[in-house]
């Protein structure tokens, strides 16, 4: 960058909040999976909506392009900078502020920094209940959740982070300000402008804050782990709780036996309570204590352990060992990295067709990758699993790197082919555009060029990302 424009960055950021040196730079440039990085010109660290407007407008005039940044949890290397061009990483995470708590209305205002822990707790607090739940909550921020369309666990009864959004601030590519953060539920004044940013993955303005839907709190929930001998049993389970519990089925995780085992090992005391060749992991909530969630998911397993559905259960007896089969569940994928990590893939097929995917990736891999090792656990209740391929045991990712294309090409396609996505809650950032030039058909691709052209004729906002050829 030019001395010109790093003096005035200096002057809109103020003291700490523009960082230039590599040893600063560094953490920002590197995805979470160590897989990219990049230089960086620059990290700025803005502290609300009119500095993000005026970096905007500077990095446009001297042809910088901007790779906008939360907590940098992603799995797509979407927040780290591309190989080329001129890049400033916009991170926000100092703008952290709870702007506003609508009671009334039930939704929150959350600036875009803020932690999706922290907006959980201050929904508790208030005595209502924000649903969206993955592992890494405690540093995943709120406007890379949205600009992410997230997912995580609940996804089955109360939808993904779209869902959640009921109004965004959005800092386009040249700079201005758009003020949707009105949190009414009817408006049907035209196009609804919120959807073009969620899931878009800041290539087409950068969100500053979001008004979020809350929920009634959940006054009881009943958990369990199951075992089950196939995928073909963990579906049969699945349907069984959602007929008797309806959307108060709010959690249902597949896990095969060594996926779970992996999270296991990363958790302090995690220890399976039994063996099995796969885990079902079922909640079944109630927002008042009249309804007994614990009666009906007893119900549901009695007759599943009577039918061969299940091969075995556990009840969770405490909030503490509700907590720990969670803990298991979220650290499968911690777990699979400290092990030697995975070529991972993140798909979805109709929920019908999920055995049919698990033995086609099965025999996908006895045939031509019969030195690696499947790891495959998922949100049974959406159809998403994660189909990740570990190296042969004993040898490292950097051995495997040489069939990794071809590995994740044969997975997506199997996906595709069964009415599927080859990314169902990760996105596309710079590790996914391979299989959005596959199987993305043009007349799509072309629509997202006219919307990503109209939006940000320059390509400032988040280059190689997302859309194939965008650089």
């Amino acid at each position: 960058m030019s001395s010109g424009l790093i003096e005035a960055l200096h002057a809109i950021l103020g003291q700490g909040g523009l960082l230039t040196s590599p040893e600063d730079r560094a953490p920002y440039e590197r995805d979470w999976r160590g897989l990219v990085q990049n230089p960086a010109c620059a990290v700025a660290l803005p502290k609300n909506t009119l500095q993000v407007a005026e970096i905007v407008k500077l990095c446009a005039a001297h042809g910088v392009s901007i790779v906008p940044q939360g907590g940098n949890t992603g799995l797509v290397a979407g927040a780290v900078p591309i190989a080329g061009p001129p890049q400033l990483i916009l991170c926000l995470n100092r703008m952290n502020r709870i702007r506003a708590l609508d009671l009334a209305a039930d939704c929150i205002t959350a600036e875009a920094g803020l932690t999706l822990a922290e907006l959980q707790y201050a929904a508790e607090e208030a005595g209502r209940f924000f649903p969206v739940s993955l592992g890494a909550e405690g540093s995943a921020r709120i406007g890379g959740l949205v600009s992410t369309n997230a997912g995580g666990m609940q996804v089955l009864s109360y939808g993904s982070m779209r869902a959640q959004v009921l109004g965004l601030e959005v800092v386009l590519a040249d700079g201005r300000i758009w003020d949707g953060l009105a949190a009414c539920p009817k408006d049907n004044t035209g196009y609804d402008l919120k959807q073009l940013f969620i899931g878009a993955e800041g290539t087409l303005g950068i969100i500053t804050a979001a008004c979020l839907r809350l929920y009634p709190a959940v006054a009881a929930r009943a958990s369990a782990l199951a075992g089950v001998a196939s995928p073909e049993a963990a579906l049969r389970l699945f349907q069984a709780a959602r007929a008797a519990a309806g959307s108060g089925l709010t959690l249902c995780e597949y896990m095969e036996g060594d996926s779970l085992a992996l999270g296991a090992a990363h958790v302090a005391g995690g220890v399976l309570p039994f063996a099995a060749p796969g885990y079902l992991l079922l909640e079944i909530s109630a927002p008042d204590s009249a309804h007994a969630p614990g009666a009906t998911l007893e119900s549901v397993l009695a007759r599943a352990l009577e039918q061969g559905v299940a091969t075995d259960a556990v009840i969770a007896q405490s909030e503490r060992e509700r907590l720990h089969f969670i803990a298991m569940r979220e650290a499968i994928s911690e777990g699979e990295l400290a092990a030697g990590g995975a070529v991972k893939h993140d798909i979805s097929v109709p929920l019908g067709k999920i055995p049919a995917m698990v033995a086609a990736v099965q025999a996908l891999v006895a045939e031509k990758y019969s030195d690696c090792r499947p790891n495959i656990f998922g949100h049974v209740g959406d159809g998403n699993l994660h189909i990740n391929i570990r190296p042969p045991q004993g040898q490292s990712m950097a051995e495997l790197a040489p069939r990794k294309a071809a590995i994740t090409a044969d997975i997506e396609a199997l996906a595709v082919s069964m009415g599927g996505s080859f990314s169902a809650e990760h996105g596309i950032g710079q590790l996914r555009l391979a299989g959005m030039a596959a199987h993305k058909s043009p007349v799509a691709l072309d629509l997202m060029r006219a919307v990503k052209h109209a939006l940000d004729p320059a390509n400032l906002l988040n280059p190689g990302k997302t859309i194939p050829g965008s650089v």
